[in-house]
């Protein structure tokens, strides 16, 4: 019978905070143990693939626990705080006492046919519409070797510790289950791809992930622990003497290996995730997704620089931050106007090419957390003086580090601006499901042929990398060419635009 008391406790769970995402790190806890809360109030800080992201509580009550310390990654549906809402407005209905055998938590009913809902930050994810699957009797043999993959896979995941493995019943055994027999694995289908790309079977992977749902570091956990095998004991026909040395071997030499592996004093580990490791993520998949071609100019922006400095004097953008950058990227969307087919993506899974009639801009910046691409919506019909104010707002916002996951997505095109690192040029790989990135190197004093004569000017390299399935060099080379055009002659703004 459930009592008050456990009625009266709300588990609040990592929410999905942008589309798609699957994990969040905890950043840091504004609330403790014994805290009073209120519906609204922002109780911890968390740091996603996109952004960092302050999560308020749905409810009124008083906290009874943090379920995971700062600096822990968790996955989306985890309960990461419990509330005890006794004191406050509690729900009208109470959930009801999770069964004693299984530490699961109650299902709500859901049609088979209901995919995903929108979420609303702070107020938790869908109930999953899947469900554990008991482990049936006759799967002893995979049961003996569970606490080996167990206790590999956990280390590796850096939970440190493994949950103690369930003992085996004490019903005869009889032979293992075949494949038939066997519970489909639940995984989505990124992790399915993952393990695919692996080499992993899905059905010796130990779920970690909710509901029994296999995650990304279950798999990369799994592909790694082939590599303990070799200091694995064996013997022809194990005892259960001997069963229990082979299970318990493995877990000091996987807890082990990490001290002998580096000199801490001559090395540094640092954890890939968050910002760096989407990226991470996102620059590998573009590099050997699409077929990259990069092209180069080199101009004379002189003329651009001293419209810079005339229009810092004009009032209609006082107030507003004008630099080089801020006619860059009106250039850019002169050349995409004059060049629209240039403004597209590449839809794999229907084999077709969607060609965007907006702009949505994006500026790559780098943060202390890592790169972010923000992108400046419907940037090609914004005035010179929109533009700037929207340049200045992205900026501050990336540097604070609030910048939305809303922020970084449905980009079309973007700008990087290594010329302030004092770089000539580069070669930049697209921000995935864009066509084109242009590159500005830094503008610099040179000697150029002015009118016949050789004087100095201010120059600049810019390349332009686009994805050759669906851009042309002729295309591309039109694209850049019009570029260096308005930046060489910035009255092509008026003619032009």
């Amino acid at each position: 019978m459930t009592t008050m008391t456990e009625a009266s406790v709300r588990e609040f769970k990592m929410p999905d905070v942008g589309e798609g995402l699957t994990e969040a790190e905890i950043l840091k806890w504004y609330v403790q143990p014994g805290d009073t809360v209120t519906d609204g109030q922002v109780v911890c800080e968390v740091e996603t693939a996109k952004a960092a992201v302050e999560l308020p509580i749905p409810y009124d009550g008083v906290v009874r626990e943090l379920r995971f310390p700062e600096g822990t990654t968790v996955d989306v549906g985890m309960s990461i705080i419990a509330v005890d809402v006794s004191g406050g407005s509690a729900p009208a209905a109470a959930a009801p006492e999770p069964a004693p055998a299984a530490e699961e938590e109650p299902e709500e009913p859901k049609a088979q046919g209901s995919g995903r809902q929108p979420v609303l930050v702070g107020y938790g994810v869908a109930t999953s519409s899947t469900k554990r699957r008991p482990r049936k009797s006759a799967e002893i043999p995979a049961q003996e070797s569970a606490p080996v993959s167990a206790a590999v896979q956990a280390e590796l995941n850096g939970h440190g510790t493994v949950p103690e493995a369930a003992p085996a019943p004490s019903a005869s055994v009889s032979a293992p289950a075949t494949a038939a027999d066997r519970p489909r694995p639940l995984a989505k289908p990124p992790v399915r791809k993952l393990a695919k790309d692996l080499g992993v079977d899905l059905a010796s992977v130990i779920p970690s992930g909710p509901d029994g749902i296999i995650t990304r570091e279950d798999v990369h956990a799994a592909a790694a622990a082939p590599a303990q095998a070799p200091a694995r004991p064996t013997a022809p026909q194990p005892t259960p003497t001997a069963t229990a040395q082979v299970s318990t071997a493995p877990v000091t030499t996987a807890a082990a290996a990490p001290a002998a592996s580096y000199d801490s004093g001559r090395e540094t580990r640092i954890p890939v995730k968050g910002v760096r490791k989407a990226t991470a993520q996102a620059m590998v998949g573009s590099a050997f997704t699409a077929p990259h071609v990069t092209e180069f100019v080199t101009v004379d922006v002189s003329r651009t620089m001293k419209l810079v400095e005339e229009l810092k004097g004009d009032k209609d953008m006082q107030g507003l931050r004008v630099n080089p950058l801020l006619l860059i990227a009106k250039a850019l969307l002169v050349a995409i106007k004059r060049n629209p087919d240039v403004n597209a993506s590449w839809d794999e899974a229907n084999q077709e090419i969607v060609r965007k009639h907006y702009v949505n801009l994006g500026i790559a910046a780098a943060t202390p957390r890592g790169l972010i691409v923000p992108n400046i919506k419907d940037a090609h019909d914004k005035t010179l003086p929109q533009l700037a104010e929207a340049l200045g707002e992205l900026v501050a916002t990336a540097r604070e580090g609030k910048t939305s996951p809303a922020a970084m997505q449905g980009g079309t095109v973007t700008i990087t601006n290594v010329g302030v690192f004092g770089v000539d040029t580069g070669t930049p790989i697209l921000n995935p499901g864009e066509s084109a990135i242009l590159a500005v190197g830094a503008i610099k004093l040179q000697p150029w042929v002015h009118k016949g004569k050789v004087k100095p000017r201010q120059v600049t390299t810019l390349a332009l990398s686009f994805d050759h399935r669906l851009v042309d060099g002729e295309l591309g080379s039109k694209v850049l060419a019009d570029v260096a055009a308005v930046l060489e002659q910035p009255k092509r703004l008026i003619t032009w635009g």
